[in-house]
């Protein structure tokens, strides 16, 4: 099964515009089942996304669908989103604070500066810290983080080892003085991203 798993899009993944408008519907109800078992809500305003290569070629086909640009665009696409699909000893989790004051927004995320680095899992006795993306600084010089995040877990063997047992207690969080919150995955959110682990 991980020798099958794909971890990269290429254009030949990529449906046509034409086919992929005659299919969305039942890609994008498919997505959001799929989406369902890889989601963990954390404290009143965080959620984590854990991406993988259909989701991300999900992403990849509604961006194309939405804005039209063709071959020029899919380079673009492919750039942004391929670095989130997990590469087989990594968790990758796309990290929102859903606030819609944008008041109450704005101040929030002004004391949240540097929580992308403030994100863990811990699983048993092992603690896999988070990673942000590379792909540019998401706090500001003023320390105000952004709405969005990408975060990276980079598994040791023993982590992974002890990830893919049932039953084995998840713990995510954040260890920032501002959001301090922790919640415990689900059993059915650790069996679907075990099954991103090689």
């Amino acid at each position: 099964m991980s020798a099958l798993r794909k971890k990269e899009i290429t254009r030949a993944d990529v449906l046509p515009a034409a086919e992929y408008a005659q299919q969305r519907r039942e890609k994008r109800q498919a997505v959001v089942a799929l989406k369902k078992k890889r989601r963990v809500e954390v404290g009143p305003v965080a959620t984590f996304y854990f991406e993988n290569f259909d989701t991300m070629l999900q992403q990849v086909q509604e961006m194309l669908h939405i804005e039209k640009g063709g071959d020029e665009q899919l380079v673009d696409e492919l750039r942004a989103y391929n670095p989130l699909i997990p590469q087989g000893r990594e968790l990758v989790a796309t990290v929102m604070f859903e606030i819609d004051d944008p008041v109450r927004r704005a101040n929030f995320l002004g004391r949240l500066g540097g929580v992308e680095h403030a994100a863990f899992l811990k699983i048993g006795s092992e603690t896999v810290k988070g990673v942000p993306e590379e792909d540019q600084d998401r706090t500001n010089e003023a320390g105000k983080a952004s709405s969005v995040q990408f975060i990276h877990f980079p598994f040791t063997d023993a982590a992974a080892a002890a990830f893919k047992q049932a039953g084995t207690q998840v713990i995510i969080g954040f260890a920032h003085a501002a959001y301090g919150h922790m919640a415990v995955m689900g059993e059915e959110t650790r069996e679907a991203l075990a099954s991103d682990l090689d």
